[in-house]
């Protein structure tokens, strides 16, 4: 019971109006839906792509890096809300993916599957924003850490239960008959969001397109944890195919593994935040990033590398404390998600140079070399964490209090 209840993010805040509770109800279900077909296409792409359309390295490479260019053009989202409700968009971005999940399934070819994964890639990554500014729109400062703990432990979820679908019916379905499952049931899932969301569940909120120099420290941290994720997420389960020949069910095994603890960790997290600070929780990421990049470097034991990649993954979840520190500084809620969508678009630069950067260095000196330059970065940003400061809030006197 105390995990279900750690689960709803309307349990962090009894004071939420009307409209919050409505808005993440609907997050709920669209971060269900959308983690669960996300999770699909991760789990089915690179099978699909080789066992099914004969696909070589370099084509699965070129569609890897090209579905990286929906989140680089992020930016746009902050645009885009002036004009259509958040929670309408959140609803159309997870109806996207369920396309993009059937047109996968109707692939015979390169352009096809390329076409699918960007369909799927754009609707994930715009409402990854729309989600973001969503739920720090509706949460007050003091539990907008818990909430957005509980609605990524919802992707968690998700995650597993698609993966143990795919365990159990990936076999006497086959891949194309099991992509067309996930897409209809995230299709479906969009289209109840977005009909609800164009009910009227959620106004359209006042929102600027506005970058400000004193948001530069949100902005840098955002960029380097970004070239973290994406040397990790690049380079690691490589390590371990390339060195232990480590095959694809110990691979799912461990994107398991990571869904249960990210289920159980990411509302713990929330509540962490909450009670050191966002200052603490980053410095403690960064902290601790520093062992795991040094042990893929200097490592030769394969179940400690496994230790270390399910152990970064959990601390990916302290990365909600950069979102919560911006929600803290933001002038007006007018700004979240525009700098949000920027905050996205950075992220995402780290996407275009690191990975071909990093493979370079370990073409020329080996993988070793890639993991400690990749150690300096994260130097930099534990750094640059000191330099976190969240404003306090302002007590209201008593009397005051009474004549409002």
């Amino acid at each position: 019971m105390r995990i279900l209840q750690s689960l709803n993010p309307l349990s962090f805040d009894p004071q939420a109006g009307p409209e919050a509770r409505k808005a993440l109800r609907l997050l709920i279900v669209a971060g269900f839906f959308m983690s669960f077909g996300f999770n699909a296409w991760n789990t089915l792409f690179n099978n699909f792509a080789v066992d099914a359309l004969r696909l070589g390295p370099d084509q699965v490479g070129l569609i890897q890096s090209l579905r990286e260019i929906p989140g680089f053009l992020g930016f746009a989202m902050g645009f885009i809300v002036m004009l259509i409700p958040e929670m309408r968009v959140a609803g159309f971005c997870v109806v996207l993916a369920g396309v993009g999940l059937l047109v996968m399934g109707r692939s015979a070819d390169f352009a096809l599957l390329l076409a699918s994964t960007l369909i799927i890639s754009i609707g994930f990554h715009f409402y990854d924003t729309a989600n973001q500014g969503l739920a720090l729109t509706y949460s007050r400062k003091e539990v907008a850490p818990k909430v957005l703990g509980a609605l990524a432990s919802i992707g968690a979820v998700a995650t597993l239960v698609g993966t143990v679908v795919v365990f159990i019916l990936a076999g006497p379905l086959g891949y194309r008959p099991l992509i067309y499952l996930f897409g209809g049931v995230t299709l479906a899932g969009g289209l109840v969001v977005a009909v609800l969301g164009n009910q009227g569940a959620v106004e359209l909120l006042p929102r600027k397109v506005v970058f400000r120099r004193r948001y530069w420290l949100y902005y840098l941290l955002t960029f380097l944890l970004g070239c973290r994720r994406h040397v990790f997420g690049t380079f690691a389960i490589l390590l371990l195919v390339m060195k232990f020949k480590v095959d694809v069910q110990l691979t799912a095994t461990l994107f398991l593994v990571n869904a249960v603890l990210s289920m159980l960790a990411y509302p713990q997290i929330g509540h962490l935040i909450t009670r050191i600070g966002e200052r603490r929780i980053l410095i403690l990421n960064f902290l601790l990033i520093i062992p795991v990049f040094i042990g893929y470097a200097y490592v030769n034991v394969l179940w400690l590398l496994v230790f270390l990649y399910v152990a970064d993954n959990i601390l990916g979840g302290f990365a909600l404390a950069l979102n919560t520190y911006f929600h803290k500084i933001a002038i007006s809620h007018e700004e979240i998600t525009s700098n949000v969508s920027m905050g996205q678009t950075i992220n995402h630069l780290a996407a275009i140079f690191v990975p071909a950067l990093g493979g370079l260095i370990w073409q020329l000196y080996g993988s070793q070399a890639t993991f400690l330059a990749s150690t300096v970065i994260v130097l930099i940003g534990l750094g640059l964490s000191f330099l976190v400061r969240v404003p306090q809030p302002v007590a209201v006197p008593a009397t005051a209090a009474a004549l409002e």
